[in-house]
């Protein structure tokens, strides 16, 4: 068993796994140091592989249709400590089948794991199940206490080492996963990279530097921010430092960006985009604005360079993959990469002149 922060899992994604809402879910089977992820539920796909229905790649996560057949299919050896909601629909709000299922998670005595804005805590029938059981029950997106809140101070200006934010043209899009294959990709050549996670599910994968934008109350989301950074350069002396970006500037729902551009003061941007995506993600309606507007604001906004593009190859066949690449450098005369297709090596080799 690999060694993991909080032991073997459980991921309870019911009917969104391979879509955009099954976000979170998919995050935690292609890589994550919090948990061992031992299952996933999904009546859709049981039977079936997690890591081939999601990307081709068999990774040994089998599907169950839901909790009472994982329990009994899963080795004994590997029984889940932890019940994670791999959700993550529009407004972040709990459903009912979610809730049935979690009242059999704490009933079967694991801890339960929710990165929505339904608190767990707050469910009483929830909350005595987790007491009677002796059960933990954590709600990830729960804000401190303004205590234990940072608010920004201009410290930011002190890290020293490669900043770069890692945003998107639009949210659920893949910038999280992009990221982290970045830092991967930096350690594997030989140097220190640290991820600061801005969401629930980058937490959920160890991300040991984050803050949870999308809950934050907004006097501190920059603090938050500059905290991580300024954190995660002062203890680790990393020659780089990702940034995972939240929506997109232009998103109706989750301008994220414009923190993270403001607060976190990256050297460099790398902007995940997908070129099948004609309108924002769950917004029908409102059109996706072109790539080559959205570098503008990019760079308008925060003077720096949008300094590569990473592609998200959704609704693409494997060989419109090289072509759309080109298509993307042509248009914007920045190189273009799929990172999660191929690896990020080349896209490595291209920041390391930059390490200061």
């Amino acid at each position: 068993m690999k060694k993991t922060i909080d032991g073997p899992a459980l991921v309870y994604v019911d009917e969104a796994f391979n879509t955009p809402n099954g976000k979170t879910a998919h995050g935690l089977v292609r890589f994550t140091e919090r948990y061992e992820i031992v299952g996933v539920i999904d009546h859709k796909y049981a039977g079936q592989d997690a890591g081939l229905v999601l990307d081709d790649k068999a990774n040994g996560i089998p599907i169950y249709t839901d909790f009472k057949e994982a329990l009994l299919g899963i080795n004994p050896k590997k029984k889940p400590e932890t019940l994670v909601i791999g959700l993550a629909p529009d407004g972040g709000r709990l459903p009912q089948s979610a809730k049935n299922t979690i009242k059999l998670a704490l009933q079967s005595g694991l801890n339960v794991d929710s990165g929505l804005h339904d608190f767990l805590y707050k469910d009483g029938e929830i909350a005595a199940l987790a007491k009677k059981h002796n059960c933990r029950i954590r709600d990830i997106r729960r804000t401190p206490d303004r205590d234990e809140l940072h608010f920004f101070t201009g410290r930011i200006e002190e890290v020293d080492c490669l900043k770069i934010a890692v945003l998107g043209t639009d949210s659920a899009i893949g910038k999280r996963t992009t990221a982290w294959i970045i830092v991967h990709a930096f350690r594997k050549a030989g140097l220190t990279a640290e991820m600061v996670g801005t969401g629930q599910t980058a937490w959920m994968q160890g991300a040991k530097y984050s803050m949870i934008m999308d809950s934050c109350i907004n006097d501190f989301v920059s603090g938050e921010i500059e905290h991580a950074v300024h954190e995660a350069w002062k203890n680790e002396s990393p020659d780089v430092i990702l940034i995972e970006g939240q929506g997109s500037l232009m998103n109706p729902a989750y301008p994220g960006g414009f923190e993270i551009l403001a607060a976190g003061r990256p050297d460099f941007v790398i902007l995940q985009h997908a070129p099948k995506r004609i309108e924002y993600d769950g917004f029908p309606g409102y059109k996706l604005h072109p790539l080559k507007e959205q570098i503008n604001a990019i760079e308008t906004i925060s003077g720096k360079k949008v300094i590569a593009i990473t592609l998200n190859h959704e609704l693409m066949r494997r060989e419109e993959i090289s072509p759309a690449c080109e298509e993307i450098t042509k248009e914007t005369g920045l190189p273009a990469f799929d990172v999660l297709a191929e690896n990020a090596d080349p896209l490595v080799e291209l920041l390391k002149p930059y390490i200061k």
